[in-house]
C-alpha cells in the first residue's frame, strides 16, 4: 500500500513511489519554462502539460492542482505527461477525494496531497474496489481481457 506522510496537521499526503518526496517548492508553468534550475512545477487549470514536455528530464515533481472536486482537467494532463514518459513523482494537490483516487491512479498520479486528511481504511477501500479494469491506462494494469487471452 502507499506510504502515508504528515505534510501539515490538516492533510496527510499518500504515495505510491519508493523514492524521497520531493520538498522543493514549486514553481508555474510559465516560470518553470523560462528558468533551467526548476526541478517541481505547479499546473493549474487551464495550463497546457504540454509545454512542460521539453523539460521533463529535470522535473522531479510536477503537483496538478485540484480547486474543486469537478474540475477534471487535470486527469488529462496526468495522462499527457505519462504519455510523454515523465516518470517522476506526479502529486494530485487540492480538492482531492477518495472517491476519485483509483482514478486519478489509473491516469498517473503516483503521490496525492489533499487539502482534506482523508480515512485511511477509506483510501485502501477505494484502491481495492475494482481489482480488474477493462482498459489499459497509465498505471500499467492489465486490462481483463488481456488476461483471458494470455
Amino acid at each position: 500500500m502507499a506510504d502515508a506522510l504528515g505534510t501539515s496537521p490538516d492533510a496527510v499526503q499518500i504515495r505510491f513511489r519508493d523514492d524521497e518526496p520531493v520538498d522543493q517548492p514549486a514553481v508555474t508553468v510559465d516560470a518553470c519554462c523560462d528558468q533551467t534550475n526548476a526541478t517541481a512545477v505547479r499546473i493549474e487549470p487551464g495550463d497546457d502539460a504540454r509545454e512542460l514536455i521539453p523539460f521533463l528530464d529535470r522535473l522531479a515533481l510536477i503537483e496538478v492542482n485540484f480547486p474543486a472536486f469537478g474540475d477534471g482537467r487535470g486527469y488529462s494532463s496526468a495522462r499527457i505527461l505519462r504519455e510523454a514518459g515523465y516518470t517522476g513523482e506526479l502529486r494530485a494537490v487540492g480538492d482531492v477525494l477518495v472517491d476519485q483516487i483509483a482514478y486519478m491512479r489509473r491516469c498517473g498520479f503516483d503521490a496525492f496531497a489533499p487539502d482534506q486528511t482523508l480515512d485511511q481504511d477509506d483510501v485502501e477501500a477505494a484502491f481495492a474496489r475494482w481489482p480488474e479494469v477493462y482498459q489499459p491506462a497509465a498505471d500499467g494494469r492489465a486490462a481483463i481481457w488481456a488476461k483471458r487471452h494470455a
